[in-house]
């Protein structure tokens, strides 16, 4: 432990010439809410908006060590891999190739281009992230270049470690709790292999990509059969099998997946009220609290907020996510008599603070009833209940599709 913990602060200091270490701050706001001490490790404010930047600093320059010609760098991501990647092979002036799902949005192409400048080259290939995968071990092979992997590697988790060796010279000590993302699990391994038993730790998940719980169940990695991307800097189908070894001896800690949807109401929280923009994946760490209330109170606990990679174009999706999940808007197959002024009769149940926020009728002919698509946004839940009420004593029926996977994506 005392040799892992050198190694680490001497990476930690290497680490400044690059920038500077994230703040751990108190959070006021959260603090009071829970009643603890919560504190926020913010690796969303490194030069690249998340904790990737450790790992390939220290793998890259421990690979160039010895070498008398700067190798070619080689990784597949979609996300703060690549621009880990894509800012360390600027700074240290070395070549990379970095290969991306087709499918990976134009802002995460245009960033990673702009942090690696004219030293990476950026290459699309492939529907589905596995493509991309074999695209680029082959392409490294044949050009015998280094693959980076983005966390199942002894040198990326030693990087990610670092994280650990600021929290405890920031505050002095191990803290009281660790939470922790989890998606490969580089993170979570390096942080536990710096402190050991010193504190205790939460390990958080999205419910669409519990890779960890799943290792955990069957002794080893084994691969999920589906995978929510929404959580995208999370959602993993398969745990390293290197941070799975790491992360094994702590099945007796708290564990907990968070749902995608209610994880939408904490982006927005920490939007409106503390004015931070976070990655769903940036914000399990402090969603989690919300089941840890009695665990957690009065003790020292600190949050790793990951990251901070958020396409803004994604924001009208997470606010209908967090409005569905608090029951603030709900979507209904209306059945509406099709006869003069049941539209109006409809309209008029509605409350002060109800809103139409979609609304779909075709008249149908020789037909008593016709169904409406409906969608409907309130300021409070019991809303619902009441405009139901109202609508089935006049003879209108609604079927609640909000939860319907199936027809809710389909329709809406």
């Amino acid at each position: 432990m005392d040799n892992m913990k050198t190694a680490s602060r001497q990476i930690a200091a290497q680490l400044r010439d690059v920038f500077e270490a994230t703040p751990l701050q108190r959070n006021a706001h959260l603090s009071e809410i829970y009643g603890a001490d919560i504190l926020l490790k913010r690796e969303d404010l490194t030069p690249v908006r998340s904790y990737k930047i450790r790992g390939a600093f220290n793998a890259m320059t421990n690979a160039m060590k010895g070498r008398e010609t700067s190798p070619l760098f080689v990784c597949a991501s979609a996300g703060n891999h690549a621009q880990g990647v894509a800012f360390m092979c600027k700074y240290l002036g070395v070549r990379g190739r970095i290969f991306m799902p087709v499918t990976t949005p134009s802002q995460k192409i245009m960033k990673t281009k702009t942090f690696g400048g004219d030293l990476i080259e950026i290459k699309l290939v492939g529907d589905y992230f596995d493509e991309t995968l074999a695209a680029a071990k082959a392409y490294c092979e044949a050009e015998q270049g280094i693959f980076l992997p983005p966390f199942d590697a002894e040198d990326v988790i030693m990087g990610q470690s670092t994280v650990a060796a600021e929290i405890e010279e920031q505050l002095g000590q191990a803290p009281d709790l660790i939470v922790l993302p989890v998606g490969g699990g580089g993170l979570s391994a390096g942080v536990t292999s710096y402190f050991g038993r010193e504190t205790h730790y939460a390990f958080i998940e999205p419910s669409g990509g519990a890779c960890l719980a799943a290792a955990q169940e069957a002794g080893k990695p084994v691969p999920l059969a589906r995978v929510d991307s929404f959580v995208d800097g999370a959602a993993v189908a398969e745990i390293g099998q290197l941070t799975f070894e790491k992360l094994r001896p702590y099945k007796d800690e708290v564990h907990l997946q968070i749902s995608e949807d209610r994880l939408c109401t904490t982006l927005i929280e920490m939007l409106n009220i503390e004015g931070v923009v976070l990655e769903p994946a940036g914000a399990l760490t402090i969603d989690a609290l919300k089941d840890m209330r009695a665990e957690i109170k009065g003790k020292t606990v600190v949050c790793i907020v990951s990251g901070s990679n958020f396409d803004f174009e994604r924001l009208p999706e997470v606010k209908e996510r967090a409005q569905r999940y608090s029951g603030l808007k709900k979507y209904f197959i209306l059945r509406m008599p099709q006869r003069p002024g049941a539209l109006k009769d409809f309209l008029g149940f509605l409350g002060p603070h109800d809103d139409i926020t979609r609304f779909e009728y075709l008249k149908k002919s020789a037909r008593n009833f016709g169904s409406v698509l409906i969608g409907i946004e309130t300021d409070t839940p019991e809303s619902f209940e009441r405009l139901m009420r109202l609508a089935n004593d006049k003879g209108f029926s609604a079927r609640d599709i909000t939860n319907d996977e199936v027809l809710s994506s389909f329709l809406v």
